[in-house]
């Protein structure tokens, strides 16, 4: 479950700094095909973040994760 959770945030911090690489890269011939890829790779990291908090609040609701909270002293 943890290696899941890690993966899609790896993915997560992997489109966004796609995202930002084609925001800043410079290309005289470009003719919009940036501002695509910028997009396309925020729009990536939305929905990879949603997959997750579903994916999450599934997983809960199955049992396969508990939250423990933490701990308040005795």
């Amino acid at each position: 479950m943890k290696i899941v959770i890690v993966i899609v945030l790896i993915g997560v911090l992997g489109a966004l700094a796609s995202a930002g690489f084609f925001m800043l890269r410079k290309s005289s011939d470009d003719d919009g095909q940036r501002d695509k890829r910028m997009a396309r790779a925020l729009a990536v990291r939305v929905g990879l973040s949603v997959a997750l908090f579903v994916f999450i609040l599934a997983a809960w609701k199955m049992g396969w994760i508990t939250p423990t909270g933490l701990p308040t002293g005795r």
